[in-house]
């Protein structure tokens, strides 16, 4: 579920019109394994297909299409290339050479050039502001129960940025209230999903970590 972000908020990257190697580099750099679009592939745009389309069916009307949606049903139905098990997604995957993006993406999905790209940090930034996000509603419904276990699953089951500590480390060092200002400003840049949640509001106003502080010995 969170996870899913990552490779979700890549592919609405795109289709905005950034540029392909701008969202895989920022991807490595913002501390990930692999790129969000490099990990599509990985998993499969054709199951990530499927999936879209049961998740569609069984929420119906109360169902909201991920931002992106339409560039995986682009990549699958439109132009055949379904991820790494057939040789050709995002990337390329000559029997000869190393893997590397797909020359065709930045003819389907041309670069906005009414507009500058955007900088690697924000595009680092909403590659993991968005997982942490979500990772915030996942603690507010109690589908995950404590921050360290947020923290462990997202490192170990992911490889989220280590160097942060794991999802949840990140928004404490980043600073509750700091981290809902910013996610406030990218809802209004780039959507409702980045909608800081009620926890991590109430949080940012009574000053509340998620971690309490270690004590000073000094």
């Amino acid at each position: 579920r969170v996870f899913g972000t990552y490779v979700q908020e890549g592919m609405a990257l795109l289709a905005e019109g950034v540029a392909p190697a701008l969202i895989e580099n920022a991807g490595r750099l913002s501390g990930m394994p692999l790129g969000p679009l490099a990990v599509a592939d990985e998993v499969s745009l054709e199951l990530i297909y499927k999936v879209s389309l049961q998740t569609k069916a069984d929420l119906g009307d109360v169902h909201m299409a991920p931002p992106g949606t339409h560039v995986i049903k682009q990549m699958v139905k439109e132009l055949g290339r379904l991820g790494k098990k057939t040789n050709k997604g995002f990337y390329d995957y000559p029997s000869d050479a190393p893997k590397r993006l797909w020359p065709g993406l930045v003819d389907q999905f041309p670069q906005n050039l009414s507009a500058e790209q955007p900088s690697v940090e924000m595009v680092k930034k909403r590659l993991l502001y968005i997982q942490a996000i979500e990772t915030a509603h996942c603690l507010d419904e109690n589908v995950v129960t404590t921050p360290a276990d947020a923290d462990i699953g997202s490192v170990l089951g992911w490889g989220f940025a280590p160097h942060t500590g794991g999802v949840v480390s990140m928004v404490d060092t980043i600073g509750v209230a700091t981290f809902v200002a910013e996610c406030d400003l990218l809802a209004q840049q780039c959507g409702v999903r980045f909608t800081p949640t009620l926890g991590l509001r109430e949080r940012a106003q009574n000053d509340r970590r998620f971690y309490s502080p270690l004590p000073d010995t000094a």
